[in-house]
């Protein structure tokens, strides 16, 4: 058999189909060139479909039953609406109006369903079928799968919604986060060093929370992990290399929508921390454990000095107090502290969902 060609660069299937019809019947007139014809129909990787004007399947090549299921057997002498899902049969007599009336129909993207009962997202091109005279006998289909571009689509509208949602919470956090900050600091400077160091402990944590991708499919739901959310917040303050930390018990995950308010209570802690000594100094260290119980998760956050004394509560409360109820009351926790003298105990208990939905 003749090697057919494919259609060139910026040449569509319909186009391919319209010049090779030209080109056969200048070179083989008659049946040969019906069977020239048949050939590159049966080739191509586009379903095409030809029907009567009472809407009976009259041919179906090969890719039609790749695409649709049924073989040819099974579609030729039933009607077209075995394949349009019942909210959509509207359609059929809309299209068949226009084959009617000698129009073609250009890539008309619908919903089809296929044998098994599932959907496909398709393109259509239809066409009026002509007699040797010029009468309209029929029309011929040629349906491409548009599924993956839909999907794509879709991902993309998801990633855009979700770029969206967050940046408009970083924005309100942020401007949160100025107005309570500018009723104590005490100086421009002061603002200004409390909201940087702030703004990168948010930024870390944003980067932890970005959509992933893994081959085509993203997430925006790309979670992290308790343990690798304070990593990122802590390594600032090593020194050196000198890491003075310790992570114990479980290590539950976090969702992008909770990632947000822990790294702020946390950050909060932190510098509070290296204000009085913990993670700065060499004799100081800090551990973190984590325990699951019936219903609820505790946070146990031990800041101790080998020989220093950890001062005692602050005679006045901060912005930074003002920020952690905030971010306690977001995340529906408890807290409470104990403090020794050389020894801090902050404990956090929160529902188990808190961290991440469910």
């Amino acid at each position: 058999m003749e090697e057919y060609p494919r259609a060139g660069e910026g040449e569509t299937v319909e186009d391919r189909l319209q010049r090779l019809q030209a080109d056969v019947w200048a070179a083989k007139p008659g049946h040969e060139a019906a069977t020239f014809l048949a050939a590159i129909v049966e080739s191509s990787d586009d379903a095409i479909i030809s029907k009567s004007l009472q809407g009976i399947i009259t041919t179906w090549n090969l890719s039609a039953e790749r695409l649709f299921g049924y073989t040819a057997a099974e579609a030729v002498g039933r009607p077209i609406t075995i394949l349009i899902p019942e909210d959509r049969l509207d359609e059929e007599p809309a299209i068949l109006a226009r084959i009617h009336a000698g129009e073609r129909v250009d890539h008309f993207e619908t919903v089809r369903r296929r044998k098994d009962g599932t959907f496909i997202d398709i393109s259509l091109t239809i066409s009026p079928i002509r007699s040797s005279d010029g009468t309209i006998i029929g029309a011929s289909k040629i349906a491409r799968d548009i599924s993956e571009r839909k999907r794509a689509a879709e991902r993309q509208d998801m990633l855009l919604r979700e770029m969206h949602h967050r940046v408009k919470n970083l924005l309100a956090i942020t401007g949160s986060i100025i107005s309570l900050a500018a009723r104590t600091a005490k100086t421009p400077l002061e603002l200004a060093d409390s909201m940087k160091n702030r703004l990168i402990a948010l930024s870390r944590v944003h980067q932890l929370t970005l959509p992933s991708f893994s081959g085509e499919e993203a997430s925006t739901k790309n979670p992290t992990t308790f343990h690798t959310l304070l990593e990122n917040l802590l390594s600032p303050f090593e020194e050196k290399g000198a890491r003075r930390w310790q992570f114990h018990g479980d290590n539950p995950h976090i969702s992008a929508d909770r990632a947000t308010s822990l790294a702020l209570l946390f950050h909060e802690y932190a510098t509070n921390a290296v204000k009085y000594g913990a993670p700065s100094m060499a004799d100081c260290r800090l551990d973190v454990t984590v325990t699951s119980e019936p219903g609820h998760l505790e946070i146990v956050w031990q800041e101790s000095r080998a020989s220093a004394t950890i001062p005692g509560p602050p005679e006045k409360t901060g912005f930074g107090t003002t920020l952690e109820k905030m971010m306690v009351q977001s995340l529906h926790a408890d807290v409470s502290r104990e403090w020794r003298s050389q020894a801090l105990l902050i404990k956090l208990t929160l529902p188990r969902n808190a961290l991440a939905k469910a």
